[in-house]
C-alpha cells in the first residue's frame, strides 16, 4: 500500500530569488513565465515598438536580464547590431539590446532595450 507524505504547503516551499527587486513603491514590469522583475515604469521610453512576435516596449534600462551575443539584424528601421535578452531566472527570451544603430536617426536606441509585452506583466501599484 504506498504510503501518503503530505504535501508542504506552498508558504513552506521555497522562493525564487533574483539578481535585483525593485522597489516596491514603483510600477513595475515583470516576467509573466516567473514574475522576475524587469524594468520600473519610469525607465520605459516608448510602447510603440515592434518585436519579433507583436508589440513590444522600448526601456531605458533593465534587470534580472542575460544577453547573448551580438548580431545585425535589417529590422524595420534599418540595420542594427542587435544582441537577444533573456530571462536570467527562467530563461525565456524577452527581445532585445540596441548595441548599434547604422543610421543617424535611430541612433537614440543605442543601450536600450525592447521587451515585447506577451512576455511582460505589470506588478506594484497599477490600478
Amino acid at each position: 500500500m504506498p504510503s501518503c507524505e503530505p504535501v508542504p504547503p506552498a508558504a513552506c516551499l521555497p522562493t525564487k530569488t533574483f539578481r535585483s527587486y525593485l522597489p516596491r513603491c514603483h510600477r513595475t514590469y515583470s516576467c509573466v513565465h516567473c514574475r522576475a522583475h524587469l524594468a520600473k515604469h519610469d525607465e520605459l521610453i516608448s510602447k510603440s515598438f515592434q518585436g519579433s512576435h507583436g508589440r513590444a516596449y522600448l526601456f531605458n534600462s533593465v534587470v534580472n536580464v542575460g544577453c547573448g551575443p551580438a548580431e545585425q539584424r535589417l529590422l524595420l528601421t534599418g540595420l542594427h547590431s542587435v544582441a537577444d535578452i533573456f530571462c536570467e531566472s527562467c530563461k525565456t527570451t524577452l527581445g532585445w539590446k540596441y548595441e548599434q544603430a547604422f543610421e543617424t536617426s535611430q541612433k537614440y536606441k543605442e543601450g536600450k532595450y525592447i521587451i515585447e509585452m506577451s512576455h511582460m506583466v505589470k506588478d506594484n501599484g497599477w490600478d
